[in-house]
């Protein structure tokens, strides 16, 4: 089956044209032009963006998987902002922002009373809220710098491009490599296929299905021992499984 990428999709891309994500970035807000606005622009720097229309699939999505950083509107259906930023830290220190249209000394306020760590209103500068994200993150890690996503035997080192196995350094092809930062930035979840060909074969590409079925092998292949914790879904596409058991 042919497949054409979505031209509303956006991603970092380097000289050679290949796709890294590097930090997870939630949304709540219902306003969807907004939503889709703030997930376009960092998805255009190293950000992998999740959308929410209101506070109850917020709080959905961050019991199922875990976030660097969470922006909250206040006013939202079913279950307002702050008490999505409540919930958040009776579990979890990751940094909070506020994004709204809630102006006054008392909203503010009360927004730190809830251990935002920011406290923005609209309209607000994308640039600015970018960086006032990246020295959160930055205070948060230490450094922007060294990334890496680890699971038992496998370390990628997103700076310098390199994959290591069960302390070996490997070789990977570049879309081979991209494939493995998608799935482990992704770990626990089914991606389907299509999924796939969207966020790690780039824009305007058109490329068969058959071709994730293809580099899927290769990276196994590359994986050695490992190549377990890459699972086959069928007849829906694949997901990276953490634990020993590979086979």
């Amino acid at each position: 089956m042919g497949h054409k990428e979505r031209s509303s999709d956006f991603l970092t891309f380097d000289n050679h044209r290949r796709c890294v994500f590097v930090y997870r970035l939630l949304i709540a807000e219902d306003e969807p032009k907004l939503r889709r606005i703030v997930k376009d622009y960092f998805e255009k720097r190293d950000f992998q963006v999740q959308g929410a229309a209101d506070g109850m699939e917020a709080l959905a999505l961050l019991k199922e998987q875990d976030f660097d950083i969470v922006l909250l509107d206040v006013m939202m259906p079913s279950l307002d902002g702050f008490a999505v930023c409540r919930a958040i830290r009776r579990e979890k220190d990751t940094p909070v922002i506020f994004l709204t249209a809630r102006v006054s000394e008392e909203d503010q306020l009360r927004g730190f009373q809830e251990k935002a760590d920011d406290y923005i209103t609209k309209p607000f500068s994308l640039p600015v809220l970018h960086a006032k994200i990246r020295a959160l993150l930055e205070r948060k890690d230490g450094s922007l710098c060294g990334r890496k996503l680890q699971s038992s035997g496998i370390t990628v080192d997103l700076d310098a491009r390199e994959v290591t196995v069960d302390g070996e350094l490997v070789s990977m092809a570049p879309k081979v490599y991209d494939l493995l930062v998608y799935l482990m930035n992704n770990r626990g979840r089914i991606l389907t296929r299509e999924q796939i060909l969207d966020h790690v074969w780039g824009q305007d590409v058109f490329c068969y299905d058959r071709a994730v079925d293809t580099t899927i092998k290769k990276l196994r292949h590359a994986l050695g021992n490992r190549a377990g914790r890459i699972r086959t879904i069928v007849k829906v596409g694949y997901k990276f499984q953490e634990g020993d058991n590979e086979s």
